[in-house]
């Protein structure tokens, strides 16, 4: 069964408060404010000194006994939202795992799920390492971007980007954090994304809820459980006010099983959301031995997706 075995996240020291960032993209003070008080952002962690391979480095470099490990990875996997990451003809990925000595490696990228591409990457990894047949063999699982564009750096009414990064260790057939259910759902009405036309932009928000509340329901339902099982929800980190639509569609009373902990100061972090909220949230010790957890996310174009994990 496929297992995390281990995660790390790096989040830069340099951030700039999400006002002073939302300004200089041209939102109105009015604006602003709706993002700080019910969307939840304060800051947005930022550092123009850094490339996404220096952050790609230093969560990899973050993971423990990676020196011990290194020798069983045999797939290196990129979860991007963005096709485009960085200009031509920069490779983060090849540089990261060249600086961490991962040439051995298979190395290559999943974007086709946009920021949902993180959960794809563990089925994709899991998949992989069962037909391979080696039980030591692992993936190495890397998410998290630098805004390159400055389209790519705020979703209007959604949420506010940060630059931040993650890596994930998965085996074939681990007993630590594993897959019990994946269910995923795309959208394809609304592959435009950032650039859809107003009438669909309106209807993507009105039915995101109910489509995000569904997969969740779907990937409990798979694992045979139901929301009440679930210990925690780690989410993507949207806008606060429509996790609260989500909840109560689920039929969640109150917000204490939903780790909105790291949405101030992270911001949506891409891809790197669960995983970052995953090694928030077991540093915090919010994660006991036997807890099944959801891991969520959604990708612009639209791509809707949840997994179950017993920790």
């Amino acid at each position: 069964m496929t297992s995390i075995e281990a995660v790390s996240s790096y989040l830069p020291a340099a951030s700039v408060p999400v006002a002073d960032f939302l300004r200089a993209h041209g939102m109105t003070d009015a604006r602003i404010r709706v993002h700080e008080r019910f969307f939840g952002f304060s800051r947005v962690p930022m550092d123009p000194a850094t490339t996404q391979a220096d952050h790609l480095v230093a969560a990899i470099n973050g993971l423990d006994d990676l020196d011990t490990l290194r020798p069983r990875i045999r797939y290196v996997l990129q979860a991007r939202t963005m096709p485009v990451a960085v200009p031509y003809p920069v490779n983060p990925l090849q540089e990261a795992c060249r600086r961490t000595g991962l040439t051995d490696a298979t190395a290559f990228c999943l974007t086709q799920h946009a920021c949902a591409s993180g959960l794809l990457a563990i089925d994709v990894a899991g998949r992989l390492l069962a037909s391979d047949g080696d039980p030591e063999a692992l993936a190495l699982i890397v998410a998290g971007e630098k805004t390159f564009t400055s389209a790519a750096q705020v979703i209007n009414d959604t949420g506010v980007m940060g630059e931040a990064s993650s890596a994930a260790l998965v085996s074939a057939g681990g007993s630590r954090d594993r897959v019990l259910s994946y269910a995923t759902r795309t959208h394809g009405k609304f592959h435009g994304g950032a650039w859809l036309e107003a009438e669909m932009n309106a209807a993507f928000h009105d039915e995101y809820a109910g489509s995000l509340a569904e997969v969740m329901t779907a990937a409990t339902e798979s694992a045979g459980l139901t929301m009440d099982d679930m210990a925690l929800i780690l989410p993507h980190n949207v806008n606060r006010m429509s996790w609260l639509r989500v909840l109560k569609l689920l039929g969640v009373k109150g917000t204490d099983r939903l780790y909105l902990e790291t949405l101030a100061d992270h911001g949506h972090c891409f891809g790197a959301d669960a995983f970052i909220n995953y090694r928030s949230a077991l540093d915090a010790e919010r994660l006991r031995p036997g807890d099944r957890y959801l891991m969520t996310a959604v990708g612009l174009g639209a791509t809707f997706s949840a997994m179950v994990l017993e920790h």
